[in-house]
């Protein structure tokens, strides 16, 4: 029996998100070898390489000659500074701790949204986003022991991941090649720039893996597009925090990581209130944009 569009979408959303979670898995196992900027450079280049072929079915001149150039730019460098605090942050945290701070940007977006893109958040969704902030705070747990700086460097993370999805909402007009590629771009550049002071040989079973970051990330991003063209948005973005339990499950297995319980009850209520976010959206005609991370 053949899945409906839905059903189907909804498949190809979840694989994605393994996908995702995998790419997580690997990046945080060899960032613990290879410098950020290293990581940064090879999984671009070989993402650039997969994406080769979607590029040259672009009209000429397509990558440069883009609609709202301010608003591009600033999509790169969040997106790119994004990235780097990811694998910052997981160089000393358990991937079940940062997953839950990614986890509160569709929060964020919807905190941003009537200041950036002009669209009334009601009294629900407010008091949602509340709720959603005192879930961070919750798996923050502020003391001297656990308000550290890769903590803190995966809260501004998370916050810049917001504003790229923010920024990506008002580049809807952009096909998804071009942003693909100069997010790829200015995550290759930030690297290129940091080789010089930081560059530790890889053997070729690393290198492999280092260049696969950047395959599985863009089947991923496939994924998700993919899935958004059969099933609506407000079917498939719940699915994302599956992220959160595959982070919980690699974890564990690969680095024998264990959360925190202040961890899981601010994940606990961040996925409600985002829940509660997206239905509130599907109530009022209003698509939601499911996570695409990086």
């Amino acid at each position: 029996m053949l899945l409906s569009p839905q059903s189907l979408g909804a498949a190809i959303m979840l694989g994605a998100m393994l996908m995702f979670s995998l790419n997580d898995t690997m990046g945080k196992w060899l960032v613990a070898t290879y410098p950020v900027g290293e990581l940064l450079l090879l999984r671009s280049a070989a993402g650039l390489l997969f994406l080769l072929p979607f590029l040259m079915r672009l009209e000429r001149g397509a990558l440069v000659n883009v609609a709202r150039p301010r608003t591009q730019a600033l999509r790169v460098f969040c997106s790119t500074a994004e990235v780097i605090c990811f694998y910052v942050a997981v160089t000393t945290l358990p991937l079940a701790d940062v997953m839950t701070y990614w986890l509160a940007a569709p929060i964020y977006v919807a905190a941003l949204s009537p200041l950036m893109l002009g669209e009334r958040v009601g009294w629900r969704r407010w008091t949602a986003i509340g709720v959603g902030f005192i879930g961070v705070v919750v798996a923050l747990d502020p003391s001297a022991a656990t308000l550290t700086w890769p903590a803190l460097i995966s809260v501004v993370g998370s916050f810049l991941f917001a504003l790229t999805m923010v920024y990506g909402r008002q580049l809807r007009g952009t096909p998804d090649t071009v942003l693909v590629f100069w997010h790829i771009a200015g995550a290759a550049v930030a690297g290129l720039v940091t080789v010089p002071f930081a560059w530790v040989t890889p053997d070729l079973p690393d290198f492999l893996m280092l260049s696969l970051l950047g395959v599985v990330a863009m089947l991923a991003h496939i994924g998700v597009n993919r899935a958004l063209k059969l099933a609506d948005a407000a079917t498939v973005a719940p699915l994302q925090y599956t992220l959160l339990f595959w982070a919980i499950v690699f974890g564990f297995l690969f680095f024998d990581e264990v959360p925190r319980l202040t961890t899981m009850i601010g994940a606990a209520i961040i996925v409600a209130s985002g829940l509660f976010i997206v239905w509130r959206e599907r109530q009022r005609g209003q698509e939601p944009v499911p996570l695409d991370p990086s």
